[in-house]
């Protein structure tokens, strides 16, 4: 008959089911209780960090702001993920995943608010992926952000075994008169940097073609880490710089810029934080240079002017003061747990010469 409604399929006994097709929904189910408590941990003013709604809330006002500027940032932790899935340590990159972005949103001068995830994979490893997301959640907390959501997605057929992807999304705010850069970078500032915990997130194709061409296994002694094997300590997290440049940041506006050292190293990250008639002279005999920087550059033959374009060299950040300010900045940061070298100072640029200038020798 003609409009008439048409019945639904019988099933057949031997139907298909969704998880027939890779995807199971019972293991999801799973995680998203086994990270209820993870999330809630991450509690801060503005959000309950509440999962299973279809999106996270965050009440501004509830932060005091008065005139905010919203910022945001997006990372990954790029083929890192490879040697925590190949060594089966996931805690450390759920950790980095929040570094990449919630250090992205501080160098402006923002306080991070709350954190989103995104996990995918082939076959869910529910246990694997609570690793990571108890990583995240502890990066979450370190930096004073709230877990409030994300996706976990099953794509059977995209990735293979073991394999994972992750990304990671980052909201913060600041008043309006505090962005940074201040603008006000001039001539005989100095430049501080902040250790970092080694290469961080960035490098890391290089780094596993080192390792590979080395003979070393991911279970080796580390030769340049004193009892840790090879994939331990290149699993190291990436330092969290959020609370202690807070605390400095609200104290006034001494801090005149912040650059995150990512990838590109020194010589694409503080250009992007300088006026464009400014230079940064760079005192490599300054730059901490930690065994595993060493190691990479005789193990790889890595030349001087690659590993500064590639790897942080032990500086994660930088920060640009007065140099009436040194002195102060220095020991606040320090009393915050950081770790600080004069690295230089800002110049006049002449003619169309880079932004960057380096004199000395790193590992000197």
């Amino acid at each position: 008959m003609s409009g008439s409604k048409q019945a639904f399929p019988k099933a057949k006994t031997n139907g298909l089911t969704y998880a027939d097709a890779g995807v199971d929904i019972t293991a999801g189910n799973d995680l998203v209780t086994a990270i209820k408590p993870l999330a809630k941990s991450t509690r801060r003013k503005g959000a309950d960090a509440a999962l299973g709604g279809f999106g996270g809330l965050f009440d501004l006002k509830a932060c005091g702001f008065r005139d905010p500027v919203l910022v945001a940032a997006n990372d990954g932790v790029g083929t890192k993920l490879k040697l925590a899935i190949d060594s089966g340590i996931h805690r450390g990159v759920g950790i980095d995943l929040v570094a990449m972005s919630v250090n992205d949103l501080v160098v402006q001068g923002a306080e991070p608010l709350f954190f989103l995830d995104y996990y995918a994979t082939g076959k869910l490893d529910v246990a694997a992926a609570r690793e990571v997301i108890a990583g995240i959640a502890d990066g979450c907390r370190q930096a004073g952000c709230a877990l409030i959501g994300g996706e976990t997605a099953e794509m059977p057929g995209m990735y293979h075994g073991g394999d994972y992807d992750l990304a990671g999304f980052a909201v913060g705010a600041v008043e309006r008169k505090k962005i940074l850069p201040a603008g006000t970078v001039k001539a005989g500032d100095v430049i501080l940097g902040l250790a970092s915990t080694g290469p961080h997130s960035n490098g890391y194709s290089l780094i596993r073609r080192i390792v590979e061409a080395s003979g070393l296994a991911l279970t080796a002694d580390a030769p340049f880490a004193k009892g840790k094997t090879v994939a331990e300590a290149l699993l190291t997290p990436t330092r969290i710089y959020v609370k202690s440049l807070l605390k400095v940041l609200k104290k006034g506006k001494a801090v005149k810029a912040l650059a995150h050292i990512t990838g590109g190293g020194f010589t694409e990250n503080i250009p992007r934080v300088l006026p464009k008639d400014m230079v940064a002279q760079i005192d490599l005999d300054a730059v901490p240079f930690p065994p595993v920087f060493r190691w990479l550059a005789e193990a790889g033959g890595v030349a001087e002017r690659e590993m500064l374009r590639t790897f942080n060299c032990g500086v994660g950040m930088i920060v640009v003061v007065a140099a009436k300010d040194v002195k102060a900045v220095s020991a606040d940061l320090r009393k915050a747990g950081e770790k600080v070298a004069v690295l230089g100072s800002i110049r006049k640029r002449k003619g169309k010469e880079e932004q960057v200038s380096y004199t000395g020798t790193l590992g000197a």
